[in-house]
């Protein structure tokens, strides 16, 4: 069997990786000329979905490569005014939470992760500008904007929200604007910005409200240099490392920023940053100067989206995960959990033997039932002002946990 997969990111090389160890022929084909061309994310929260799926691909040295470049485990929500006045706190339970798939809760570095899935991956081809496909004779076609093309049994679209593989596989989906623009933005932390942190941030992932806005803050601390740990456990691979950091993502409604999205999205990085900077300025003095002092270059806009959920469709040969068929907004922290999770479904799928397209369609059904139940709750979540904010409610639902309410200082 030959599967093509369109889109190197985490849930297409995800996928990659598991075929390979399964034994079945994958090459990936990526739009993007290098793994670094864009800024797609820095710091983002992995569960046991993501940990399970991870497991069940990657060779075991990988794994531990995943684990060991990992934060410490989440211990702790929580969310304050702009004045750093304490609203409300989430703290998890006492029970381990460690590298075992089941029990794992912990942020990670997205580049750093994307790298480490690209370890030992020879059939990923950058530069790959995928166009359309044809259909033939059980097989299928994926045709390129070089004018390459590349056939195999199965075409898996991992191409993100405007997957060009969903445009022709399903052209009845439709992905809605959410209404809200995000900033996001990382912070290098040296000692004076880690004199800026709030106590709270060290335990896990906290939440700013103020009118009209949100900002998001995270630590970025993986337990081991991630440069060493890769010269231990695959040596080979080079993972850059430049210094713990604090991301924050700003998240605004779409009208409080001047231009349009094509605008926006073409903007530099200076600018961006300054527009982040502008809307905390009336905010603690920590949090201006948290955001003052981050990279401004490394600033990025992106505008919140979200898959509307589909009826079933009659499977066959080209099929779609993570973000190209089920998007959805940040605010429970899913999308990442639910592409690597679909990864793993469909390694399952296409593993156990049997007809292909009877085991697309197994797929297909279970990854729709997870992925659009995602989708629906983090829309819930964000409904109502505080996409952002908001992720604290998802968060302690999927952890099973009980509130603890706090009052202001």
């Amino acid at each position: 069997m030959q599967v093509v997969v369109i889109g190197a990111g985490l849930g297409g090389l995800c996928l990659a990786q598991g075929l390979k160890a399964a034994g079945v022929a994958v090459t990936v084909h990526e739009r993007d000329p290098s793994v670094g061309h864009r800024p797609q994310g820095y710091r983002i929260h992995l569960d046991s979905r993501a940990a399970r799926a991870l497991s069940e691909c990657l060779p075991p040295r990988l794994y531990e490569l995943f684990t060991t470049t990992s934060g410490q485990p989440s211990r702790r929500v929580t969310i304050v005014d702009e004045h750093l006045r304490e609203l409300h706190a989430v703290r998890f339970g006492d029970g381990a939470s460690g590298d075992a798939p089941e029990t794992f809760n912990a942020a990670v570095d997205r580049m750093t992760l994307r790298t480490i899935l690209l370890a030992g991956l020879d059939e990923v081809r950058f530069g790959a500008e995928f166009v359309r496909y044809e259909q033939d004779g059980g097989r299928v076609r994926a045709f390129f904007a070089d004018g390459s093309t590349a056939a195999g049994d199965l075409l898996v679209g991992a191409d993100g929200i405007g997957s060009r593989v969903r445009g022709q596989r399903l052209p009845q989906a439709r992905v809605k604007d959410l209404g809200v623009r995000c900033l996001y933005g990382r912070t290098i932390l040296d000692d004076r910005v880690a004199g800026l942190l709030p106590p709270a941030l060290t335990e896990g992932f906290m939440s700013v409200r103020s009118a009209g806005a949100g900002l998001a803050l995270g630590l970025v601390r993986p337990r081991e240099n991630p440069a060493e740990a890769a010269a231990r456990l695959w040596p080979g691979l080079r993972l850059d490392w430049a210094g713990d950091y604090v991301m924050w993502a700003l998240a605004v409604p779409a009208a409080a920023l001047p231009g349009t999205d094509a605008e926006l999205a073409a903007a530099d990085g200076a600018r961006l940053h300054e527009l982040a900077a502008g809307h905390v300025a009336s905010w603690h003095p920590d949090l201006v100067e948290l955001v003052a002092s981050a990279r401004a270059d490394q600033t990025f806009y992106v505008p919140v989206r979200s898959s509307v959920p589909l009826k079933a469709w009659a499977p066959d040969n080209v099929t779609l995960l993570g973000d190209a068929v089920h998007a959805m907004s940040p605010a429970q922290g899913s999308g990442a959990n639910c592409a690597l999770l679909d990864a793993a479904l469909l390694c399952r799928a296409v593993g156990a033997g049997g007809p292909l397209v009877e085991a697309v369609g197994g797929y297909e059904r279970k990854m729709t039932e997870l992925g659009f139940a995602a989708v629906r709750a983090s829309e819930r979540a964000a409904d109502g002002g505080g996409l952002v904010a908001k992720a604290l409610a998802g968060l302690a639902s999927r952890r099973r946990t009980r509130s603890r309410p706090s009052g202001g200082r």
